[in-house]
This record gives structure tokens, sequence and C-alpha cells, in this order.
């Protein structure tokens, strides 16, 4: 069955945007940028909200529109990737995306069981709602060592506590640490009845 990932790049106090939604300090170097590059290339579908898909066209630009090499090759992968769009307001997608045509989970619940990549979801809104019904398998989180005092928040509240398990740990030549969790193991099946 395919996982469904969040991955997001976030601050040391745990947000993935300040509090006027500039994210300018998480900008990566060219190192990151290639991690990035190498795991998106794995992805079969990604999740989008309203408002990930829009900042996320600035990559359907022709490719000379980008000077670093990394850049070029980042869009090429990006627009080769299927994306399902959860939007109300919304009327019409670009390039190789599409509007999703149900509910979070049983649009999710039908992705996890087809064949391919797996399920990637990033933006605060569709993934907190991932995470609240439990539909979320890993967390990536590229923790930058900057405190923004507040927020858009990586989690979101819950009225649980959410046991996770360090799969892996990674730095870069950037202060960027990589951290990468999954549910633990034994908390899954409890959390999994609770969300039924």
């Amino acid at each position: 069955m395919r996982k469904v990932i969040y991955s997001m790049t976030v601050s040391l106090d745990g947000f993935i945007a300040a509090r006027d939604g500039d994210i300018g300090w998480s900008a990566p170097d060219a190192e990151l940028h290639r991690f990035h590059n190498d795991r998106v290339r794995q992805v079969g579908v990604q999740l989008c909200g309203r408002a990930l898909y829009e900042t996320m066209l600035f990559w359907e630009a022709p490719e000379d529109t980008f000077s670093a090499p990394e850049a070029v090759e980042f869009a090429e992968i990006w627009k080769s990737v299927p994306k399902v769009v959860f939007s109300t307001t919304l009327q019409s997608t670009q390039g190789n995306a599409t509007l999703a045509t149900g509910d979070v989970p049983e649009v999710v619940g039908k992705l996890k069981q087809e064949a391919g990549g797996d399920i990637a979801v990033g933006g605060a809104g569709l993934a907190s709602a991932l995470i609240r019904l439990d539909l979320v398998d890993e967390y990536l989180l590229f923790v930058i060592p900057v405190v923004l005092g507040g927020g858009t928040p990586y989690f979101p509240a819950l009225d649980r506590s959410l046991e996770l398990e360090l799969l892996e740990t990674r730095t870069f030549r950037s202060p960027a640490l990589y951290l990468r969790y999954a549910r633990a193991r034994a908390s899954t099946g409890a959390s999994a009845a609770s969300a039924t």
C-alpha cells in the first residue's frame, strides 16, 4: 500500500511560514535542492490544497526561467508529477493537475490502494486534515535554525497525542537538519481505530 508522506521546511519553533506568510528564510541551497529533487522524483502523486497549488505554479514556467541547474531539474520533475488539488473555489487547473472529485478520506483512501510511488502532501491546511484523519504515514521535516515566534505551524492542534518513530536523519552543509519520522507501530492501530 502506498504511504502518505508530509514534507515541509520548518523553523526551530515548529512553523512552516512566518506570521506574514513569508517563507524566504526556508530557501534551499544547491545541495539541499538536489536532495529535494531526488526525493520528489520518487513521488507517485502530490496532494495540494489551493494555496500550495497556486504557489507551486511558479515551477510550471519554461525551464529557461531558472538559472541554477538544480532549479531547472526540479521544474522538470515537478511538471511530471501528477497532482490532485483539493479546492472548493478553483474551477480548473494547469499542467499535470486535476481537481479532487470527492472528499479527502475517500480520495486518499483510493489513491493508497493504487499501484505507484508514494503520495506526498505539503501545505499546512490539507496536511492538518490528513493528520487529524490519521492518514499520514511519514513526516519529513527540514529544520532551519531560525525562531519565527509564530506563524503557520507544521503540526495542527490535536485532541490526542501522536507518537512517532525516528527513521532517518541527515545534516547538510547548509544549516538544515533533515528528520524523517513514521507513526510509531504500537500506536498505529489504536490511532486508526479512534479515527473510524
